[in-house]
């Protein structure tokens, strides 16, 4: 049996791909209702309880996690009674943007400029070093664009420094990018590493709405330059399952932004579109499993469904429409679920996303 910490749509995604692979799943989360809580055996607690900690890890024959939100402590304690993948390390890196950064520089891989800010001298520094427009963030915490600011201005720059806290934060680059991009890869316990293609991502207020799969127009030598950093990264960290990294295009150059030890949102497109899907191949690499194929079956587009359901006949009924609901109750800003859309014969695929898109915000039940 197999431990997840966390019990989200991720979670429940996981959980139902271990069903497939006749493993059991046990998912630790602080509420009962988790959407996970309806497809795995659930322990509600804290993640900063070592008692319950115990209690969960009793029996399973690994750990991992579904967000890397995790207490450092509680995957470093797991460690010491069951394997937690990925890593304790990757997870304590992905939890700090300057620390993220730094490794990024590190291993050469490109980013933005970017100073750290820890009171006002550094704030100070640090806008002469990147200088404007530039984004501030917190070090640590904030997704889907929480505990960030774009600043364009000094203005906006010393209100949003106020705002944040002035300690813990980071000041990047704003890039002027194409494009946004990200790379889903895979690692196994023998270390072999396996890549998904490069994918297009669109987002809106800080949340992912789309994602096109593979990425229209990339060139062999920009899919070359992504899976060597990828690469770099999981054997840095001797890495075990899924990981995700988010990078920004500029024509043909790559920047790195963040990475994910997880499965990942730009990768839900695999469930459909690629031979074996990064959730599958998650659950393969922690459970010492061989991998699957990430061969593309065919393009497909990811719509998520932020705030509300949609009509479950209206999207079925498009061609090539598959619909993934998570279980949660819909609220303004919460992603309830998602439409994979895969390119299929005789139907204009472009048509049917926009009336995916289209229904997707109308007529919820």
């Amino acid at each position: 049996m197999i431990g997840i910490l966390g019990g989200g749509q991720l979670g429940r995604m996981l959980a139902l791909a271990a069903h497939r692979l006749g493993i059991g799943v046990r998912t630790l989360e602080t509420v009962a209702d988790a959407p996970a809580s309806s497809v795995s055996e659930l322990y509600v607690g804290s993640f900063d309880d070592v008692d319950a900690l115990d209690r969960f890890a009793k029996g399973l024959s690994a750990v991992t996690y579904e967000f890397e939100n995790v207490p450092v402590g509680a995957a470093q304690h797991l460690a010491e009674h069951v394997p937690v993948y990925p890593p304790p390390s990757a997870l304590e890196v992905a939890q700090d943007r300057w620390a993220e950064k730094r490794l990024f520089r590190s291993l050469g891989i490109d980013t933005p400029a970017f100073a750290i800010i820890d009171d006002d001298a550094s704030f100070e520094k640090a806008l002469r070093e990147v200088g404007l427009p530039a984004v501030l963030k917190t070090r640590r915490g904030g997704y889907d664009g929480k505990g960030q600011y774009v600043v364009k201005t000094l203005l906006e720059a010393r209100q949003a420094y106020q705002e944040l806290g002035r300690a813990g934060l980071i000041l990047e680059e704003f890039v002027h990018f194409d494009r946004e991009l990200s790379l889903v890869a895979v690692r196994s316990q023998e270390g072999e590493s396996r890549f998904y293609p490069l994918v297009e991502n669109h987002h809106r207020e800080g949340i992912l709405r789309q994602t096109i799969a593979p990425a229209p127009g990339v060139t062999p030598a920009v899919e070359a330059v992504a899976d060597i950093w990828a690469k770099r990264l999981l054997d840095h960290w001797n890495y075990v399952g899924v990981f995700a990294v988010e990078l920004f295009a500029i024509g043909d150059k790559l920047l790195a932004n963040e990475i994910a030890p997880r499965v990942h949102n730009s990768g839900h497109w695999t469930m459909e579109g690629a031979e074996v899907c990064q959730f599958e191949n998650h659950l393969r690499a922690v459970a010492g499993l061989p991998l699957g194929s990430t061969a593309v079956r065919a393009p497909t587009t990811m719509i998520n469904l932020i705030g509300q359901i949609p009509d479950r006949a209206s999207i079925l009924s498009l061609p090539g429409a598959h619909l993934h609901l998570y279980g949660k109750e819909p609220r303004p800003g919460r992603k309830v679920g998602h439409i994979n859309i895969r390119v299929v014969p005789d139907a204009d695929h472009a048509e049917v996303v926009q009336q995916a898109l289209r229904r997707a915000q109308s007529d919820p039940t």
